[in-house]
């Protein structure tokens, strides 16, 4: 039986190479014919040891991470970042700086409140999130400024960072690895793996040593930088599958032109479903346009009556994941790196069927009742 193809527009876990998929089945198996699965190796074997050594040489080489910063292989997502942030750099301090510009924001909002003053420096809740604010002063007392550079739910992105004199902090779990940033310009990024890098699992954070030495407190082990720096991200067992996998999927990216080359093809990928939702009646997009995410493609139906029967149409076609985020409604397709162009077209084709297929519909009762 001849099974349908998928195209897989999920806002995560992300979508994979086909060829990393088939190399990552291979080592669960039989990974370099040790005779041993990926799941099973040791985590202290030296073997293992090159997997971590190498994916952290490939993060430096893909986003030129200079060496006077950490990558740290963590564990718990970026919810977990939420309160380490926090933990690490709030407490004893004047205030922490939040730029709110949605959901996630909001969620690291609620946990930094847990350990000290927290300062809204900015917020787009007066439109729904539509947009990221671009006006606003940081406290001069700030421990730092914490910001999320695409936000997964709204569908907006930062494509310019703010120049502040706290350290900079940024939540870049749907976006990193999909365009170049100057990592000089953020005192600590941290991303959860699922959305571009690799399956869910492990956190990737990349940090300035100085900033990681200005923590002078006690903290529990697993929730101090440091203790990851001074471990090689080997404190406990690390998640050796999910730091396996985005092994695999970084050597694929260097293979597609690195950040640069993946940048291109984002851009044509976002660009051609944004025209296609600008301009097809049915439809329009829910973030003004000079902040559309790339990553990101949230939009909804003028009739909303109409969006579970489109849903229905596109899976039935083999389109899947485009439902948008529960509290928001509508719909969602999520551009990841390993997404083709080829998918996109074929989302927008079947956009274009619906509104015909819609137009035949509205003209033929037109005519019955004219009649």
């Amino acid at each position: 039986m001849q099974v349908l193809k998928k195209h897989n527009f999920g806002a995560g876990p992300c979508i994979l190479p086909g060829s990393v998929l088939q190399q990552a089945a291979n080592a669960v198996v039989n990974w370099n014919d040790s005779g041993l699965s990926i799941l099973e190796v040791s985590h202290r074997s030296p073997e293992f040891e090159s997997v971590v050594l190498k994916t952290q040489l490939l993060i430096r080489e893909l986003l030129n991470v200079p060496q006077s910063y950490e990558v740290l292989f963590l564990q718990g997502g970026a919810s977990t970042q939420f309160s380490m942030v926090a933990m690490n750099f709030l407490q004893g301090r004047a205030c922490g700086a939040y730029l709110d510009t949605g959901y996630f924001a909001q969620k690291a909002i609620k946990e930094a409140k847990l350990f000290g003053k927290v300062a809204i420096v900015a917020s787009s809740e007066d439109k729904d999130y539509s947009y990221i604010p671009d006006h606003f002063e940081t406290p001069s007392d700030a421990a730092f400024l914490h910001c999320t550079s695409n936000n997964t739910i709204e569908g907006t992105e930062m494509f310019s960072f703010p120049e502040t004199s706290a350290p900079l902090i940024c939540d870049m779990s749907s976006d990193i690895f999909s365009r170049t940033i100057n990592v000089r310009d953020f005192d600590l990024i941290y991303a959860g793996a699922q959305k571009n890098m690799g399956p869910a699992g492990m956190t990737l954070v990349i940090a300035k040593n100085e900033f990681l030495n200005s923590v002078k407190h006690a903290l529990p082990s697993m929730s101090d930088y440091r203790v990851y720096r001074d471990n090689q991200s080997m404190f406990n067992t690390p998640p050796v599958f999910s730091i396996y996998v985005s092994m695999l999927n970084l050597l694929w990216l260097r293979e597609q032109g690195g950040v640069t080359g993946i940048q291109l093809k984002n851009h044509k990928k976002s660009e051609l479903l944004y025209e296609e939702i600008d301009r097809n009646p049915l439809f329009y997009g829910t973030a003004m346009p000079a902040h559309r995410s790339k990553m990101n493609i949230t939009f909804k139906m003028h009739d909303p009556s109409m969006e579970a029967e489109f849903l229905r149409f596109a899976a039935g076609h083999g389109v899947v994941g485009i439902k948008g985020y529960r509290t928001v409604g509508g719909f969602r397709a999520s551009l990841y790196n390993a997404l083709p162009l080829s998918s996109v077209e074929f989302l927008v084709q079947v956009m274009q069927h619906f509104e015909k297929e819609k137009t035949m519909v509205y003209s033929m009762g037109t005519q019955i009742a004219g009649s």
